[in-house]
């Protein structure tokens, strides 16, 4: 894909972001998240498909059978008929050689450092630049037979113009060698591929190779130079803007879509952050020794693969696990993406005062039964532990994405109201339809977490039981929608009920999956269950697709998927014991959050950039075609 085009798909996303910040204060905030959601989602969607090469099997393939089958044999007329066909054969081999010789010196030499342009990539952009050239090459031999041959020496020339161009671009843009590798890199493979042409043209008359010389050495440069200044107008725009190169930053997005490299961008997002209060709370249970611990920061697991928070929940998760013990989980909090985490730097800023306040936890004796409350847009499950209510949410079957902050400010009011000390506020995030976001309604959720809580509160405390298993299925992987975390099942017998909670390290579930599988718990003996998940961004922007990823469900087998979580569930409920529950809320200070003022900046800049591009690559380039036209107008 083009650079222009790739920076289009980029700035298309952003600039949604920013007309959400954009929009009148008045409007919900509810709606406003709910659309900083979608906008981020569509940053997966299309970075994910910025480099969909061919594999280097088939790239090679491809360029075996444009350079001898297409370009080589277009040189046929130029030879007399007795040895047309081998010297033809000839020129076209030639040129697969060469080019193949080139992308060799290119990606081992002169650019290896370039975590991107590895063979395979070279290749592939030197079979999209025989296209390019190709098609002056056929527009020549066609027009050749009625004008002469010199009109395809020529459009032939204007090929290998276009071609360098293009590389230059390419290179100027995306590789991080520096500019002098990225010129060597630009001129290796047109130069050599010039030679077998100027062969070819040689056996008309001995005298082309030397009328066309002066072409073939002066249009290099004014390829070279029209690339740069296109390159450094757009770049010009964001450090007068924000003081950051917009095609700095552009590298930075390539080296993490195309070789997964984090450190590049996350320098930027570091730089763009601003510093937040974190709060995160957690609800342990333990029996001698620790049982389950479910893990809630108010920090959202995005935007995408490894960058930012992405990991954090299995991350989070692995890192309890082994320093307590017991199985941990890291379900979704009431939060959206304006407080993605800046780097890893940042996740592992939570790990540590996680781990380190964990020891600090009082445990109390007693639960109520699973209580589940619903009205004709939300369901709330809600269930005490001592003092503190643990409360969740879910629109399902409608969609359930990111929920309004100001949720948890009224849940914790409600249950002060009611008596509880504390509430741990879980968003189930377990339903994606797709039908366009609607927004969710505040007062619907409001009711059904009141009459929850006076359900639970109203009711006598129980000695409990807590059981608690990890599965991880070998046939999903990330392009399926299956985080590192795998299933968390955690069962909670109190009385004769016994109720199940499960949680899928994923981003969402397909719609009506949910209850398939609560059918399934309740086929296996639970009264209560519910399923969650992390909203893990690691699953995004690694497969190619309308969302950039896929949730839950959508490329999974359901009976397979089933079949796991009744394993999970069911291993969690063979080692029930009795428990006692503690809950700990701490505050992480300046922690380096992506917020949305910065995603505003970030927009802003990408919006300058694309501006730039369309008001200077016609100018830039157009000059540049006019004056190699007049040029070959008078060899």
């Amino acid at each position: 894909m083009g650079v222009p085009v790739a920076l289009s798909r980029i700035g298309e996303t952003l600039i949604a972001a920013r007309d959400v910040i954009e929009k009148p204060v008045e409007m919900a905030s509810v709606a406003s998240s709910q659309s900083l959601n979608k906008s981020m989602e569509g940053a997966s969607k299309h970075y994910s498909s910025l480099f969909f090469l061919p594999t280097f099997k088939r790239a090679l393939t491809i360029l075996s059978v444009v350079c001898i089958c297409f370009v080589g044999l277009s040189t046929f007329p130029l030879f007399r008929l007795a040895n047309g066909l081998a010297c033809s054969l000839a020129v076209g081999v030639s040129l697969f050689v060469l080019t193949l010789f080139s992308d060799y010196l290119a990606s081992h030499f002169v650019l290896k450092q370039d975590p991107i342009f590895v063979i395979r990539r070279t290749v592939a952009l030197s079979l999209f630049c025989w296209i390019l050239w190709l098609s002056f090459i056929v527009i020549g031999v066609v027009l050749s037979a009625m004008f002469g041959f010199w009109l395809w020496i020529k459009l032939c020339l204007l090929g290998f113009c276009a071609v360098t161009t293009l590389r230059a671009v390419v290179f100027f843009s995306a590789s991080s060698v520096g500019l002098p590798r990225s010129i060597a890199a630009s001129l290796l493979q047109p130069l050599p591929c010039i030679m077998p042409f100027l062969f070819s043209w040689g056996s008309i008359s001995t005298s082309i190779p030397i009328q066309v010389l002066p072409f073939l050495i002066l249009s290099p440069f004014l390829c070279l130079v029209s690339a740069y200044l296109f390159v450094s107008m757009i770049d010009r725009q964001g450090r007068k803007a924000y003081g950051i190169p917009s095609m700095k930053l552009f590298k930075a997005f390539m080296q993490n879509w195309v070789v997964g490299l984090n450190e590049p961008i996350e320098k930027h997002l570091e730089n763009l952050g601003q510093d937040e209060d974190i709060e995160v709370s957690f609800l342990e249970f333990a029996s001698t020794k620790p049982k389950a611990t479910i893990i809630v920061p108010t920090v959202h697991p995005g935007p995408f693969k490894n960058i930012g928070s992405s990991l954090l929940p299995s991350l989070l998760k692995s890192e309890f696990e082994r320093e307590h013990g017991g199985e941990a989980c890291v379900p979704l909090g009431i939060i959206g993406h304006e407080l993605d985490l800046a780097s890893q730097e940042q996740n592992h800023k939570i790990v540590t005062a996680v781990l380190a306040s964990a020891h600090s936890v009082t445990f109390v004796e007693g639960a109520t039964p699973f209580f589940q409350v619903s009205n004709d847009n939300a369901t709330a499950n809600c269930q005490v532990f001592g003092k503190t209510a643990f409360l969740s949410f879910t629109l399902a079957p409608k969609t359930t994405e990111d929920l309004p902050q100001e949720l948890s400010t009224i849940v914790r009011e409600q249950a002060r109201k009611v008596g509880l000390d504390s509430a741990v506020i879980v968003n189930t995030h377990n339903s994606l339809t797709n039908d366009p976001l609607e927004d969710v309604p505040l007062e619907a959720l409001r009711d059904v977490a009141s009459r929850a809580l006076d359900k639970a509160a109203s009711t006598a405390l129980q000695p409990f039981q807590v059981g608690a298993a990890t599965v991880y299925p070998r046939e999903f992987s990330l392009a399926d929608g299956m985080g590192q975390g795998g299933i968390t099942a955690i069962a909670v017998r109190v009385a004769q009920q016994e109720a199940v909670y499960v949680i899928i390290d994923g981003n969402n579930l397909v719609s009506g999956l949910r209850e398939k599988l609560l059918s399934v718990f309740a086929e296996i003996g639970f009264e209560k269950a519910e399923i969650f998940t992390t909203d893990t961004h690691a699953v995004s922007a690694v497969v190619l697709g309308k969302r950039g990823y896929h949730p839950v469900g959508e490329a999974m087998d359901h009976d397979l998927l089933a079949k796991y979580l009744k394993e999970a569930a069911t291993k969690a409920s063979g080692n029930l014991e009795p428990c006692k529950a503690g809950c700990l809320s701490l505050v992480v200070p300046k922690v380096r959050v992506i917020g949305k003022s910065r995603i505003h900046s970030l927009s802003t800049l990408v919006d300058l950039a694309l501006q730039k591009a369309k008001q200077v690559v016609v100018p830039i380039f157009a000059v540049e075609g006019l004056l190699l036209v007049m040029y070959l107008a008078v060899l």
